[in-house]
C-alpha cells in the first residue's frame, strides 16, 4: 500500500528450564496472537515477512533437540497460525550457534520442501560471525571469508 515491507518479528525467547513442548505451546499462542492483531489491521499478508525464533527447549532445561525436532516442532507450528499467503519466513538464530542454526534451518528445508513460505536466515549471527570472524577486516582474509560465506550459504 505504502510501499514498505513490514518484518513482524514475534520472538519467543528461549530462556528458561522449560522443554520444547512448552516453548512450542507459547510460540504458538505469541504467532496467533500477532496474526491476530495484524489482521485487524488488514496487513497484506503477501507483503510481509515474519523473523521469529526456531522452536527449541529453553536454555536452561539441559535438554537438545535434533535438527529433526526442531523443524517439526517450527513447521508444525507455523502451519497452525500463519497464512500461506505469507510469501517468507526469515529465521532469528536466537542464540544456536552458526553451526546448530544451520542443520536446523537445512532441516526445515528438506522435510518441507512444500511449506507455503520460503524458509531462510534474516542474515543475522548464523552466517555472519564466523565470516567476520576470518575476515578481521584484513584484505588477504577477503577469499577465504567469501568461500566460507558461500560454504554457510550453500548449506542452507
Amino acid at each position: 500500500m505504502n510501499g514498505l515491507v513490514p518484518i513482524i518479528e514475534p520472538e519467543v525467547l528461549m530462556d528458561g528450564a522449560h522443554g520444547i513442548e512448552v516453548q512450542r505451546w507459547v510460540t504458538e499462542k505469541v504467532q496467533a496472537a500477532t496474526m491476530k492483531a495484524l489482521s485487524d489491521v488488514n496487513i497484506e499478508w503477501e507483503g510481509m515477512l515474519l523473523k521469529p525464533n526456531m522452536i527449541l527447549p529453553g536454555t536452561d532445561s539441559g535438554k537438545t533437540a535434533s535438527p529433526e525436532d526442531v523443524a517439526k516442532n517450527t513447521v508444525e507450528g507455523l502451519m497452525r497460525t500463519l497464512p500461506a499467503a505469507v510469501p517468507g519466513i526469515t529465521f532469528l538464530s536466537g542464540g544456536q550457534s552458526e553451526e546448530e542454526a544451520t542443520r536446523n534451518l537445512n532441516a526445515m528445508n528438506k522435510l518441507y520442501p512444500n511449506a507455503p513460505w520460503k524458509l531462510s536466515f534474516s542474515f543475522g549471527r548464523a552466517l555472519q560471525a564466523s565470516v567476520l570472524k576470518a575476515w578481521d577486516g584484513k584484505t588477504e582474509n577477503v577469499e577465504a571469508a567469501q568461500k566460507l560465506f558461500y560454504a554457510l550459504s550453500k548449506a542452507n
